[in-house]
């Protein structure tokens, strides 16, 4: 009996599909339409590169492909909303018919949000958390799923001075918080997944008490979203400064991710991720339905 409450509150709903996340985890692929992302900024700034890279994602197993046109990275500079939307529209709008994956959109206008899910995606991937009240209307209006990440500040100075008295536990109480404030919107709870916003607003001491801690930030059951893919933690750890040196680190966390509780893991390389997740829970058996 338990098991099978377990199941039904790892359903994710989104606004093309439901997915059923009790024993099985998802990829979701990166792709940023911007030109000044901190590991990929300019790769695919014109539409067919953008098409073509989702479609490479999505052929090494990405469920998933998250679409930004408005860097986040530290120091960012917002984007105009005409321009994000001249960015993402024509990539959502060319990669909507491909039934083997879900789009989501990666931002923080609420007007942003709305056209791509009415040009074809299916979440709405918001790093500000859902504080925005016209946001959450989105996600009532649309019967898009929903992300809902917490950062410290925003990216032009989340990363100045991080600062927190318990970290595990002021996220934890964002995300009820959030939750919530999401329920009295009128959002469906089934389309909510919480993000702890790994390097956003966050020193390395804080990246790693959340990462130990995982399971401990579960919201009623909803899904965990990890984001740790090539981010300068990983290098300041281990000591390198190259891009390349941080892939088989993300790889690593996807792994331990999963064994920790977390569902969907953000990444920028589908394929070697995918096989880290698949192998894990392999091995977690019934456990990875916890």
């Amino acid at each position: 009996m338990e098991k099978k409450r377990d199941a039904a509150g790892m359903l994710w709903q989104t606004r093309t599909r439901s997915f059923d996340l009790a024993h099985h985890g998802l990829i979701m692929g990166v792709l940023n339409i911007t030109s000044d992302s901190f590991s990929d900024g300019g790769q695919f700034i014109d539409v067919e590169s953008a098409v073509a890279h989702a479609r490479q994602l999505i052929e090494e197993g990405a469920a998933i492909i998250d679409i930004g046109g408005e860097s986040t990275r530290p120091g960012a500079e917002p984007v105009p909303e005409a321009e994000e939307l001249r960015r993402v529209l024509p990539v959502i709008e060319r990669l909507a018919g491909d039934q083997r994956c879900v789009l989501s959109i990666d931002t923080m206008k609420p007007v942003v949000a709305r056209a791509a899910v009415g040009a074809g995606a299916g979440i709405i991937n918001d790093v500000t958390g859902l504080r925005d009240t016209a946001m959450r209307e989105v996600v009532r209006d649309t019967g898009a799923g929903a992300i809902a990440m917490h950062m410290q500040g925003t990216p032009r100075d989340m990363q100045r001075a991080p600062h927190y008295d318990n970290v595990v536990a002021e996220i934890s109480n964002f995300f009820r918080q959030t939750f919530s404030a999401c329920l009295a919107c009128g959002i469906d709870p089934m389309r909510l997944a919480f993000d702890p916003g790994i390097g956003f607003g966050k020193t390395v001491e804080h990246n790693l008490a959340l990462l130990r801690n995982l399971d401990a930030m579960r919201v009623e059951g909803r899904p965990l979203v990890l984001g740790v893919s090539r981010k300068s933690f990983l290098g300041k750890i281990t000591g390198s400064d190259e891009f390349a040196d941080r892939a088989w680190p993300t790889v690593a966390l996807t792994s331990y991710g999963r064994a920790r509780g977390a569902n969907i893991f953000r990444v920028h390389e589908a394929r070697p991720n995918l096989e880290a997740l698949r192998m894990t829970e392999a091995i977690l058996g019934e456990e990875a339905a916890a």
